[in-house]
């Protein structure tokens, strides 16, 4: 009788533990990193009058993605108190892939051709960079901000960082361009080169640390954001000057090792590959390379080719998926990497126009989504191309795509979601809109609804 009663008394608080688990969106795409939803009730239209819960306006400035833990939803931010003026004609943002404003040009800038008759640049050496201190006389905050799930009300917000940058930015970026990571129990902000800090889930500063402060590629800052497996946090810290791996007791902050990276700067974030073999720690770069995460050891790398070092990696039991987005003169690369292998490579492809936004792989099938929305689906086994296509009036996408009941969605930095069907061939079954700036987060995903954030708001989309 004494067990019946404890049964009866544990079970209900089983489940109420397991939804509340299935139900957190604990860090950037998603528990499995990797865009994967197991719910199933979810919207399919929603638009600035339908299907929209709340919305709440933001204040500060940020591309990092939301995190939800139970009934909470957590965003970084960075606000600038003392800023300086943003360029009349401001560079392209941090790297894009083909299509799009790159690294060093400008937005809308003309391209010329050779033959059209326009005079062309004599070519010369390089000339040294100049490295921008401007940033030295800015003032900013840096903070943690918690939404309640149901209403959107902001819950509380905690200032990590108050003064000067410690590193400098693109102008078209942000100082919170890192998604949170959270272990269920504490809730760990990571704003680059200004720290890492970490909470309770009120709002109680447990832990900071300092990682180093080195100089990025043109001075454009950071963005790879932090993932947690088995209680530990990793950092894919790369820079000009000196990159490396970090890993993190998430209860402690302690370091448990950090290994030096043959790198430069880098934005993908690591990936958690679990395959049928062993599970393994994949940062991508010039040079792609997995670890072993308990150890830090390496176990292969691969010339990745490619531009920028933007999109994260996706896999499966029996192949991991990555590459790097394309540049003006140079081709995106996708790999296909055999399990269990020194990283052998199954297949590989310059013809996925991998961009910004990471691979998903769902159902059979890999969709790439390219930096200007251009669709290519791929049958994993052999990267053979299913089709392409190019939907009109798409804006630049930095956002992963995700799936959900047969039907793929991606958000564009205006904030219009396209939605296709699944499959081998391409039909397009809708068209959701948002208002807001900059559409560059990926979306979180609760039991019931979706997490969007622009530049200027935070959505629940119910």
């Amino acid at each position: 009788m004494l067990f019946r009663i404890a049964v009866l008394v544990i079970l209900p608080s089983f489940f109420l533990t397991f939804c509340s688990n299935r139900q957190d969106w604990n860090q950037f795409r998603g528990p499995e990193g990797d865009m994967s939803i197991a719910a199933v009730n979810l919207p399919e239209e929603w638009g600035r009058d339908k299907n929209v819960g709340w919305v709440s306006d933001l204040d500060g400035t940020g591309f990092s993605s939301p995190v939800v833990v139970g009934d909470k939803v957590f965003i970084t931010s960075a606000f600038p108190e003392k800023a300086n003026p943003v360029p009349e004609r401001p560079m392209g943002p941090p790297p894009q892939g083909a299509g799009g404003p790159q690294p060093g040009g400008q937005a809308g800038a003309p391209q010329s051709m050779p033959g059209q008759g326009v005079p062309q640049p004599v070519q010369g050496p390089p000339a040294p960079e100049v490295r921008d201190t401007s940033y030295m006389n800015e003032i900013y905050r840096w903070e943690l901000i918690c939404f309640d799930l149901a209403s959107g009300k902001e819950n509380w917000r905690k200032v990590a960082y108050h003064g000067a940058p410690k590193a400098a930015k693109n102008p078209n970026s942000t100082y919170a361009c890192e998604t949170p990571v959270t272990d269920g129990k504490r809730i760990i902000a990571y704003f680059g080169m200004n720290g890492l800090f970490c909470y309770d889930l009120e709002g109680k500063l447990l832990w900071q640390k300092d990682l180093g402060v080195y100089y990025t590629q043109k001075g454009w800052g950071t963005g790879s954001s932090p993932v947690i497996y088995n209680g530990v946090v990793f950092i894919q810290f790369d820079n000009e000057d000196n990159s490396s791996l970090i890993a993190l007791d998430s209860e402690t902050g302690n370091e448990k090792w950090r290994i030096a990276r043959d790198e430069k700067t880098t934005y993908s974030t690591p990936y958690i590959w679990k395959n049928k073999v062993r599970t393994e720690l994949i940062t991508c770069g010039k040079t792609a390379r997995s670890y072993d995460p308990e150890s830090g050891k390496l176990l292969w790398e691969l010339n990745a080719g490619g531009e920028q070092v933007v999109p994260s990696p996706t896999g499966n039991e029996e192949l991991l998926f990555l590459g790097n987005a394309g540049g003006r003169d140079i081709k995106s690369v996708l790999f296909a990497v055999k399990a269990g292998t020194e990283g052998e490579v199954k297949w590989k492809t310059e013809e996925s126009g991998l961009g910004n936004p990471s691979p998903l792989l769902y159902k059979g099938l890999l969709y790439i989504i390219g930096s200007r929305g251009e669709i290519s689906v791929l049958d994993p086994s052999d990267g053979s191309l299913k089709y392409q296509k190019r939907i009109s009036g798409i804006a630049s996408c930095w956002a992963s795509p995700w799936a959900v009941n047969d039907k793929i969605y991606f958000i564009d930095e205006k904030g219009t979601t396209r939605v296709f069907k699944a499959g081998n061939t391409f039909e397009q079954t809708g068209e959701n809109s948002l208002d807001g700036t900059r559409f560059w987060a990926s979306v979180a995903v609760t039991s019931d609804s979706y997490i969007f954030r622009a530049g200027d708001k935070l959505y629940r989309v119910k």
